[in-house]
């Protein structure tokens, strides 16, 4: 959800994200998070909604913008941080690399093609 205000109308946010603000919080179908100050007004305080959601929030000062991003239990997007590519690749050498021999490490993988 791109934001030109941190506060937005209510049925918009609804829309846009799936919760609808209530006074007894933020709620999707039967699930309620408690979230008070989020609604004043019919207004949504997107930093509160969002804080208490889980939902991160960025800020692009050059524009004037920010971005809402989905809710999640702990505030963070990725769901799992395994691979999902082949466990051995070929290097610019034409040789092997096990990536199972980084197992348990952090990498940033780095790829690019010509075409």
């Amino acid at each position: 959800m791109i934001l030109n205000s941190l506060r937005v109308p209510a049925a918009e946010f609804s829309a846009v994200t799936g919760w609808d603000a209530k006074p007894e919080g933020m709620c999707r179908g039967e699930v309620c998070v408690p979230a008070p100050g989020a609604l004043d007004n019919g207004q949504v305080n997107v930093e509160v909604a969002a804080a208490r959601l889980g939902m991160p929030v960025v800020h692009d000062s050059d524009h004037g913008v920010w971005s809402l991003g989905a809710a999640t239990a702990t505030g963070r997007t990725l769901a799992t941080a395994v691979a999902r590519f082949p466990s051995t690749l070929i290097d610019a050498m034409g040789r092997g690399f096990d990536f199972a021999s980084l197992r348990g490490r952090r990498i940033i993988m780095i790829a690019w093609a010509s075409w």
